[in-house]
């Protein structure tokens, strides 16, 4: 008989948000829900909805700001997106791309709809988290990852069921392209109605699911809607999901917990207080750098 990893929880997220002017986003951590350490080492998530932007001469986004002690990982499921730093990193990401951001140490970026696509407008639908980073690695150099959308780890599922996309760790032996510096697991699900995806993932692992589009069932009895995010208990278990309409799309995320202190103000993410007053005065000295990029 099999054992479900038992579910925590279902939540909503915070009421939808502009970022900047370019990011429509509802908050599901830290503001939409106050988990805490208890979804550790992921820190924040924004997702960006589907929405059509409207044709506009002007570039749509955020523009330069600081980060220090994290990494930023930008998932686009619709439209475009650019980025820069001042590290000389750049890419555009896409439909099914990935960037992921390592500030580590300190910089500066910006984030924006392509110009093209600006131009044009249209369907525009992203997640952004922020990863924590250990202790002993919070001030390594910033660093740059651009994963596309064929460098992923992809499966088919039994039964022409639908496929997994592997962003980060492994699904069933498939691994994906990220980097990481602690064990984390990032997939995407897409599945038919009637499409079963199982696994198991450590159960020390912080463990949850978001319902990016249409409808599942989790562990064979809990509906799971557009919007719902399903936190799973750290017990062991193996979880199911199984699409209910034809294009239901679920993004998985797991992590080892970091069980460290989090002192986070704003941009910043460190172990104390007295490392937050530092990044702070690093950044106004310009030792990060500077916004012209």
């Amino acid at each position: 008989m099999t054992t479900f990893r038992p579910i925590e929880g279902t939540y909503a997220g915070a009421p939808f948000h502009m970022v900047g002017d370019g990011f429509r986003v509802s908050n599901y951590f830290p503001s939409g829900n106050d988990f805490g350490e208890r979804f550790s080492p992921f820190i924040l998530m924004d997702y960006n909805a589907p929405f059509t932007f409207p044709p506009s001469a002007s570039v749509k986004g955020v523009g330069a700001h600081p980060h220090r002690g994290f990494e930023t990982v930008t998932i686009a499921y619709e439209g475009y997106i650019e980025h820069h730093d001042n590290h000389g990193n750049h890419g555009i990401i896409g439909p099914g791309d990935v960037q992921w951001m390592t500030a580590g140490s300190g910089l500066l970026h910006k984030e924006y709809h392509e110009p093209e696509f600006s131009k044009r407008g249209g369907l525009f639908q992203m997640i952004q988290l922020w990863v924590n980073l250990p202790r002993e690695h919070k001030m390594h150099p910033p660093k740059y990852q651009e994963l596309l959308k064929n460098d992923m780890g992809k499966i088919d599922l039994p039964d022409e069921g639908g496929t997994v996309r592997v962003i980060a760790g492994d699904y069933n032996g498939v691994k994906g392209p990220a980097q990481t510096f602690t064990p984390i697991h990032l997939f995407d699900l897409a599945l038919k109605a009637g499409g079963k995806s199982r696994f198991e993932l450590p159960s020390s692992y912080n463990t949850a699911a978001l319902v990016l589009r249409g409808t599942a069932t989790i562990n064979g009895a809990e509906a799971a809607n557009e919007g719902d995010f399903i936190l799973f208990a750290n017990a062991p278990g193996e979880i199911l999901v199984e699409g209910q309409t034809d294009d239901t799309l679920v993004i998985v995320l797991s992590g080892e917990p970091l069980n460290e202190p989090v002192f986070q103000h704003g941009p910043f993410v460190m172990n104390s207080r007295e490392e937050l007053i530092e990044a702070f005065k690093d950044f106004q000295a310009g030792k990060m750098g500077n916004a012209d990029f």
